[in-house]
């Protein structure tokens, strides 16, 4: 079965067991994909109450922009327990001849080069998501503007996770062109989200310290 297609007790209880996925990756995804299904929700919920007017634009924006990304996040979820499926496999191939040997030694560089492919697409996302977070931040209701902030609290947790299983896996990868190519792709979109995500959270404080 799917990872999305569980119950979230099963989700909870697959990613406690001893199998080896789902594991980080998805726990990433899991997050990133609720972090704009709140922004979603705190959009949706504008949308409907009178004095958003001027922002109506911006909202409806935000809830076409998050529903596609909502949907990466999800499809994120699946291929990252996929991906490391073949990589279990590869290192459980034969390997009691120079024949095995050379042929597991490239499924597994192959599967080593799909796994770090896979987050560094869903840091992707998490880039776009918090650059639409950022722009919501003020223009929404404001009495779910705490849900705003945890929404920023788990796009960055997304963000962090999915660059860790970047740096795992390049640090494992034989085409060393490709391991810093990948790494300073994911340093570059780690680099410009932080410092947002921060932001967006230290503004959501703000706001609610103020009603205080």
């Amino acid at each position: 079965m799917r990872i999305v297609d569980m119950k979230t007790s099963d989700v909870i209880n697959a990613v406690a067991s001893d199998a080896p996925a789902p594991g980080g990756g998805s726990v990433a995804a899991l997050a990133g994909g609720i972090g704009v299904a709140l922004t979603m929700m705190v959009n949706g919920f504008t949308l409907s109450k009178p004095g958003f007017e001027e922002s109506h634009d911006i909202i409806l924006d935000g809830l076409a922009k998050g529903s596609e990304l909502k949907d990466r996040f999800v499809d994120m979820m699946n291929r990252d327990t996929e991906v490391f499926d073949l990589l279990i496999d590869a290192y459980a191939l034969p390997k009691e001849t120079e024949a095995q040997k050379a042929v597991r030694r490239g499924a597994i560089q192959g599967a080593l080069h799909n796994c770090t492919e896979i987050p560094l697409v869903m840091m992707r996302i998490c880039y776009e998501s918090i650059d639409l977070l950022d722009t919501l931040i003020g223009k929404t209701n404001p009495n779910l503007v705490s849900d705003l902030g945890i929404a920023a609290y788990m796009l960055k947790a997304a963000m962090e996770s999915a660059w860790l299983n970047v740096l795992i896996n390049v640090a494992s990868l034989k085409d060393k062109a490709y391991a810093q190519e990948s790494y300073d792709t994911g340093k570059k979109m780690l680099d410009h989200a932080i410092p947002i995500v921060d932001d967006c959270c230290a503004r959501a404080q703000k706001l609610i310290e103020e009603k205080i």
